[in-house]
């Protein structure tokens, strides 16, 4: 029987309630342990003011996986991850203990009402292109291009590395 076949997947990782940096160190190490999964990178912590959110600043950074599992699959598990961590959804954009994205999934593009792949709105966020960056200094979002051009012309969020 042929092994499936693995698939690149990017998840961006946050949080801003609680102690959001052992939260998200958390989640790093719970990603790395995902079946049919590994963990091949993960970015330094971000530090950025919440965007069309309220609350502290967030704690964010990705993480690069390889993995076999389908991206429905991925996305629940992430989901799992989210709720151990005690998060809710009260609202769209509510503060968070943790927020797992799959930001991208190979070349994937996937439009249902579960999973937008790639993530909507990634192109336009500082603390998913400076960490994505950071892995992967030639990361390419499929369907939308370069990330670098996309990252170097959000100049009115501020991110810095913790």
């Amino acid at each position: 029987m042929m092994e499936p076949a693995s698939t690149l997947a990017w998840i961006g990782i946050g949080g801003n309630l609680g102690d959001a940096r052992a939260t998200v160190e958390a989640a790093i190490a719970r990603l790395a342990a995902l079946p049919q999964t590994q963990l091949l990178r993960s970015s330094s912590l971000y530090r950025t003011a919440p965007i069309d959110s309220s609350g502290d600043d967030y704690v964010n950074a990705v993480a690069l996986l390889s993995t076999t599992l389908p991206a429905l699959d991925l996305l629940h598990a992430l989901q799992a991850i989210e709720l151990q961590h005690g998060r809710e959804r009260p609202y769209r954009n509510a503060p968070r203990t943790l927020d797992l994205d799959v930001l991208m999934y190979g070349e994937a593009r996937i439009a249902d009402e579960e999973l937008t792949v790639p993530h909507p709105r990634m192109a336009q966020r500082a603390f998913v292109l400076a960490p994505l960056l950071e892995i992967d200094e030639n990361a390419v979002i499929p369907g939308v291009g370069a990330a670098r051009p996309l990252l170097d012309a959000i100049t009115d969020q501020p991110i810095s590395r913790i």
